[in-house]
């Protein structure tokens, strides 16, 4: 809150050379298996952006080539797709390798259908239409259980975000963020450097489904910069006709 910034100095805030780059760490490997090329792009475009090394399959004789030669850590699998069905395919998956998740991304919503997938040996079952940063969520929930996360602590200068508790603080300051300024954070961290435009923002922030004014980025901008505090508006820039950029 602006109370708890209000000590922040100024000169805490580092430039981006001295940001912690999650990139330069070993990247959790996810596999995305889905008949539709929109779906595919917009799920791996969105993943690496969230840090994650992502690469994908549009049937099962290019999931299975893949799980052989890129062994990921996660597959997140469509169910209904030419020839061999994803049910199928989660089945090998699982027997092959007891250790990799497998989530379910799918239009298939009865019960049976979840039952069915969950008895497979998957780690989770969403149904589609779906919120991206759920998704993302349940990702990196499942992968704590298995050990620490390479992109659970983000840092810029005097600001850090440990995702798994949902913390904020500046230069050691705990600092309270709604859900969407938090994920707004988390964005701007993990491609600190580089210019995001409002629709990517939107895209990335708000999900592919909001069809809002773009003006709310400016909005929630505005309001993580106040309760960052100084710190918040020295490293929170303002390209101008572009978007917003994390550092310089």
């Amino acid at each position: 809150m602006k109370e708890g910034t209000a000590g922040v100095r100024a000169s805490a805030c580092a430039p981006a050379s001295s940001m912690v780059d999650s990139t330069k760490a070993p990247r959790t490997r996810v596999l995305v298996v889905d008949d539709e090329q929109a779906i595919r792009d917009y799920l791996c475009l969105g993943l690496r952006y969230e840090g994650f090394e992502v690469r994908d399959a549009a049937d099962a004789p290019g999931a299975r080539t893949l799980l052989r030669e890129w062994d990921p850590q996660v597959v997140v699998l469509d169910v209904v797709m030419p020839g061999e069905d994803g049910f199928s395919l989660g089945r090998a998956l699982r027997e092959g390798n007891p250790n990799r998740l497998l989530i379910f991304l799918t239009a298939r919503d009865a019960v049976d259908d979840r039952v069915r997938g969950l008895n497979l040996g998957a780690d989770d079952y969403l149904v589609k239409p779906f919120e991206f940063r759920e998704l993302v969520a349940r990702i990196r929930t499942h992968l704590r259980r298995l050990g620490p996360v390479p992109t659970d602590i983000l840092s810029f200068g005097a600001v850090m975000v440990d995702i798994g508790r949902h913390r904020v603080t500046v230069d050691g300051t705990p600092v309270e963020l709604s859900l969407r300024e938090f994920d707004l954070l988390c964005c701007l961290l993990r491609h600190a450097g580089q210019t995001l435009s409002k629709r990517t923002l939107l895209d990335r922030v708000w999900g592919y489904d909001f069809y809002g004014s773009e003006n709310i980025v400016e909005q929630y901008v505005r309001y993580l910069r106040d309760k960052l505090g100084e710190c918040g508006r020295e490293v929170v820039k303002t390209v101008r006709g572009v978007g917003y950029r994390l550092g310089d």
